[in-house]
C-alpha cells in the first residue's frame, strides 16, 4: 500500500514587533497544521526578520494569545522550520550568530521551491 505524502504548508511572516496580533498568528497557525501531522516552514521577511533575533520574541504578546515566546518553541520543539529572508537580515544588519536556535538563513529559490511543493501557501 502506498504511503500517504505529507501536507506541506508555507506560511510568510511580514510583521514584527510592530504588529502584535500580525506576528503572532504565522505561529499560531504553524502549530496548528504541525499538530495535524503537517510539514510546515515559516518565512521570515522584511521586518519580520527581527522576530529570529535573539531577545526580541519575548517581548511580543497579542491579545487572546500565547506568548510568542512560547508559540515559537512550541513551534520548532514540534518540528517546524524557520526560514529567515538572508538579504533582509543583511540589511538590518543582523548576522547569523545573532538568530533564535532553529532559525535558518535562506534565499529566494529555496523558498520559491518550497512554495511550488506545498499544498498551501498563507501569508500575515
Amino acid at each position: 500500500m502506498p504511503q500517504e505524502e505529507q501536507d506541506k504548508l508555507v506560511i510568510f511572516a511580514t510583521h514584527g514587533s510592530e504588529d502584535p496580533d500580525s506576528a503572532t498568528m504565522p505561529f499560531v497557525m504553524g502549530n496548528a497544521a504541525l499538530a495535524m501531522d503537517a510539514e510546515v516552514v515559516v518565512v521570515l521577511n522584511g521586518v519580520a526578520v527581527t522576530l529570529a533575533k535573539k531577545g526580541c520574541y519575548e517581548h511580543i504578546f497579542a491579545a487572546g494569545q500565547d506568548p510568542l515566546k512560547k508559540l515559537v518553541d512550541t513551534f520548532v520543539e514540534l518540528g517546524g522550520q524557520i526560514w529567515v529572508c538572508t538579504p533582509c537580515i543583511r540589511e538590518r544588519q543582523i548576522t547569523e550568530d545573532m538568530l533564535v536556535d532553529g532559525a535558518t538563513p535562506v534565499t529566494a529559490g529555496k523558498v520559491v521551491n518550497a512554495c511550488f511543493t506545498a499544498n498551501a501557501v498563507l501569508n500575515f
